[in-house]
């Protein structure tokens, strides 16, 4: 960053004579190296900032326009501030890009020389970038698809040990690998959490990934079948496909290159021959049909098979990145087929709600920067995009963090004030001395700023500031003072913004999207149940997943921020990360449950009635722990629901696989809300 700015900002100034590019020369540098937590390698963010530049410089353009007017610069402002959801990368350059438009927008309005701007700040930008390059790069961390290709390979080699009847990993060190997948334990730059459809389905294939993972560390529990000879064999041979499954999937991401189209159609057709085995065979006569612990293990082994699947064909689209035709179930690769603009579009719409701690951010944010504008233009400051650019970087999601940063950032400011002060009144108007002294101090503040804290930050960049400015239009000691000023003006806007809006941060928004979610898994949970059930099959309409999907989005939003935020995370006893497990695996069995089972015909009533039965619990289960985390009380529920066993006269009949099915699936969700509802923290 030293380098950058002062390889752009010396040649302007003492070879050309121009302090407009010379300022944009420093400050671009400055905005998307210092201000932008832009994280990657060298490579990485050298991308992003040259994707960055032409938002730049149609930034400061609109910023050199809307100068002629204050309240036109505030309108635009509040655009600007309202920063746009997206990956990492992108979503780190924002604060950079505010700050282009932050700094075209003050008087003096001389549309003249834009173009001056604009060959500064490009200059700024690529030069930052091919430093990022080839000077002292950082080093690329270990890729999603590095990790990803590693959980994959893990699962395929469990499989195929538990087809050949060995013993393989550890079911520790297999859970242990699927949580290695988990995005809070990702670089940030690694985080597949872009709208496009790559991004979507790697994230997918992810998930995938550590389900399989938890399914076979649970198979290899089970026991088999034992003396069922056919059902074990039958068990086998599905999970030695699983197995060549899972290696061509692990290929396909160590080449780049998808897998081929053909594998998704032939797993899917020896899933449906082993579901229609298991109807034949539980159909036999009492005597001859297949005891309950098989069917199951079975159960279990098609609920691999169908994560296999989901793995790959997520894969393959996340390689593939082109539009592609519908995959089934649509309900999960809906983005497939769709526009990446529309996915855009869709990423957006999501979080226009208040609801979204993204949305609240991006308010706050734009509220605390129109006001800031809006000041400073009013008391028609000298150096106004000082006040906006403490609001920029002294903001935080809650209102004590934002206090502690304030605190910091006066003394260092003040600190920093009378350095800069002494400097001003000592120097003069040499300014032969300040190009001495701007490149130590860049290189004093970039480094020790971020190491120190925002104290030693603010001191050194005050000093930076001071010493630039001085070499651009003659300084006096004046300058150190306005600086001050401008600082806790910007301060106390933010802090302000801070205590009027969503001080608390994610905390209480965590409750309410966790409450809002599992309030509608019960629907989702009695509507998938009644689909089961339905007589003649396909008559029960399939219950809408979109609002669950919705909810968790938000809920997961609402998760990430409350673990960035500063505090004691294990003070909080609320386990809410599995209440977004849950909430997946209500969505999960609510796709693939219809998928494995044949039509239901001849339900015995009193198994229909405890199915029925167990999804009403669950539902009102769902609802009374959606309560305590909204701060409300219920009474305690119903018991967890037990496993179901069919009556003795009753051993074998044609849907009892499906029973089975069910009864694995809202055992898990029981076990799951159980645990959920022992460590919901009382309300406060």
């Amino acid at each position: 960053m030293t380098t950058a700015s002062c390889a752009g900002f010396y040649p302007f100034v003492y070879g050309a004579d121009q302090p407009v590019p010379a300022l944009y020369a420093l400050f671009g540098p400055v905005a998307l190296g210092m201000l932008s937590p832009i994280p990657g390698s060298g490579r990485q963010r050298a991308a992003v900032m040259l994707r960055a530049l032409p938002v730049g410089l149609v930034l400061v353009t609109l910023g050199t326009v809307l100068a002629v007017d204050t309240w036109a610069a505030v309108l635009g402002m509040l655009v600007v501030g309202f920063a746009a959801v997206a990956g990492p990368r992108p979503a780190g350059a924002a604060p950079g890009l505010q700050l282009f438009y932050i700094l075209a927008c003050f008087p003096p309005y001389a549309p003249d020389t834009l173009g001056s701007r604009l060959a500064g700040l490009t200059l700024g930008v690529l030069l930052l970038a091919a430093c990022e390059v080839f000077l002292l790069p950082a080093a690329p961390a270990v890729s999603y698809r590095e990790s990803l290709t590693e959980a994959v390979a893990t699962a395929g080699r469990a499989a195929a040990a538990a087809a050949a009847g060995e013993s393989g990993d550890s079911a520790d060190r297999l859970r242990a690998t699927g949580r290695r997948l988990r995005l809070s334990r990702l670089p940030p730059a690694e985080r597949p959490a872009g709208a496009g459809r790559s991004a979507r389905a790697l994230a997918q294939a992810g998930s995938a990934a550590r389900r399989l993972l938890d399914q076979l560390a649970q198979l290899g529990a089970t026991p088999s079948a034992g003396r069922d000879a056919e059902a074990d064999a039958a068990s086998a041979d599905m999970l030695a496909r699983v197995a060549a499954h899972c290696s061509s999937t692990a290929e396909a991401l160590r080449t780049g290159r998808p897998p081929p189209r053909s594998a998704a159609p032939a797993l899917d057709t020896a899933i449906q021959r082993f579901q229609a085995l298991r109807v034949a065979r539980a159909a036999r006569p009492p005597g001859t049909a297949p005891p309950v612990p098989a069917l199951r293990r079975q159960a279990e082994v098609l609920g691999t098979a169908e994560s296999a699947r989901i793995l790959q064909t997520a894969v393959r689209v996340g390689l593939d990145g082109r539009r592609t035709a519908p995959i089934q179930p649509h309900a999960l690769f809906w983005y497939a087929d769709a526009r990446t603009p529309y996915l855009w579009w869709r990423r957006l719409a999501g979080h226009m709600t208040l609801r979204s701690v993204l949305f609240q951010n991006a308010i706050r944010t734009a509220l605390g920067l129109g006001a800031a504008r809006l000041i400073a233009g009013s008391l028609d400051l000298s150096h106004g995009f000082w006040v906006l650019l403490a609001v920029l970087t002294l903001g935080r999601t809650t209102a004590g963090a934002t206090w502690t940063a304030v605190r910091s950032a006066l003394i260092g400011t003040l600190v920093g004030a009378v350095a800069a002060g002494t400097l001003l009144l000592v120097v003069g108007r040499h300014t032969d001395a300040y190009a001495a002294v701007l490149a130590p101090a860049m290189l004093a503040a970039f480094a020790l700023g971020p190491l120190f804290g925002i104290a030693w930050a603010q001191a050194l960049f005050t000093l930076v500031v001071s010493a630039a400015f001085a070499q651009i239009a003659p300084a006096s000691w004046q300058l150190a003072e306005e600086r001050i000023l401008d600082v806790v003006t910007g301060s106390a806007i933010g802090l302000l913004c801070g205590l009027l809006a969503w001080p608390a941060g994610a905390r209480r928004e965590v409750r309410r999207t966790v409450s809002d979610l599992l309030q509608s898994c019960g629907p989702l949970i009695t509507g998938t149940v009644r689909v089961q059930l339905a007589t003649p099959p396909g008559t029960a309409p399939a219950p809408p997943t979109f609002p669950v999907v919705h909810r968790l989005r938000l809920a997961e939003a609402a998760y990430f921020q409350l673990r960035s935020e500063p505090g004691d995370a294990s003070a909080d006893p609320m386990d809410w990360h599995a209440a977004l497990i849950t909430a997946n695996h209500v969505l999960l069995g609510a796709h693939w449950l219809p998928r494995f089972d044949l039509p239901p015909t001849g339900i015995p009533p009193d198994a229909a009635a405890w199915a029925r039965t167990t999804a009403e619990q669950l539902a009102r289960a769902t609802d009374r722990i959606a309560a305590l985390c909204a701060d409300e009380n219920r009474e305690p529920g119903p018991p967890a629901p037990v496993a179901y066993h069919p009556p003795p006269g009753v051993r074998a009949f044609a849907p009892l696989p499906m029973l089975i099915d069910l009864e694995q699936w809202l055992s898990s969700l029981a076990a799951q809300l159980t645990h959920i509802e022992s460590s919901v923290p009382p309300g406060k």
